[in-house]
C-alpha cells in the first residue's frame, strides 16, 4: 500500500511540476553590445509573460546633411525603459525549445532618452540636442549557452527633439526607428 501511494504521490508531483505556466525570468541583469552601442539592462518579471525592461548605454550616431557640410560622428549615453511581452513562451516550452533567460520573441514599447552630453566627437563644433523616442518595437532574444544571448529588432515611432536657445530646428518632431542586433552576457 505505501509503495501504491508513494506511486500516485509521486506522479502528483510531476503533473503539479508540469501544469506550471511557462514564465519570463524574475529578474536579469547583463550586458549587450552591437555596431553602434553598448548597454548594462535589467529586466524584472511584471507578470508571466511581460517584463520591464530598463538599460542605460553608450550610443554612437552619425549625421549629416544640406545643413552641416560633411558627416559627424558622435557618442553619447542613453536610458530607456521598455516593458516587453514575450508572447511565445507556451509555444515554446511545448516544442521543448528554451525559455530560460527570457529567450522568445517580444513585442515592446521602447521609450528612450538620449542626452546632450557629448562624450566624443570628430567634430568641436557639432552640438547635440537631446531627445526622447517611443517606438513600438517586435524582436527575438535567443540564448546561446548558459550566459550569451543575442537579440535583433526592429520597430517606427516617434522622436521628439528637446530645443535649445541657440539651435533652429526645422522639425521638432519626426519618425525613429528602431533597428538593432546586439550580443550579450547575462550574469
Amino acid at each position: 500500500m505505501k509503495k501504491i501511494v508513494l506511486a500516485l504521490v509521486f506522479c502528483a508531483i510531476t503533473i503539479i511540476a508540469k501544469a506550471q505556466d511557462a514564465s519570463v525570468e524574475k529578474s536579469l541583469y547583463g550586458i549587450q553590445t552591437g555596431p553602434i552601442g553598448i548597454w548594462g539592462y535589467n529586466e524584472t518579471k511584471l507578470t508571466n509573460s511581460i517584463a520591464l525592461r530598463s538599460e542605460i548605454g553608450i550610443e554612437a550616431g552619425f549625421s549629416g546633411g544640406s545643413n552641416y557640410n560633411g558627416t559627424y560622428f558622435v557618442v553619447a549615453p542613453s536610458i530607456s525603459l521598455a516593458p516587453r511581452w514575450y508572447y511565445n513562451l507556451k509555444k515554446r516550452e511545448g516544442k521543448s525549445k528554451r525559455i530560460d533567460g527570457n529567450s522568445g520573441n517580444f513585442v515592446s514599447l521602447k521609450t528612450s532618452y538620449q542626452t546632450d552630453l557629448e562624450l566624443a566627437s570628430n567634430d568641436e563644433h557639432v552640438d547635440l540636442i537631446s531627445d526622447i523616442t517611443i517606438i513600438p518595437t517586435w524582436g527575438i532574444r535567443r540564448n546561446i549557452g548558459k550566459h550569451f544571448n543575442y537579440e535583433a529588432g526592429f520597430g517606427i515611432g516617434y522622436i521628439h527633439y528637446f530645443k535649445k536657445d541657440n539651435v533652429r530646428l526645422i522639425n521638432e518632431a519626426d519618425v525613429a526607428v528602431n533597428a538593432h542586433a546586439r550580443i550579450g552576457y547575462t550574469f
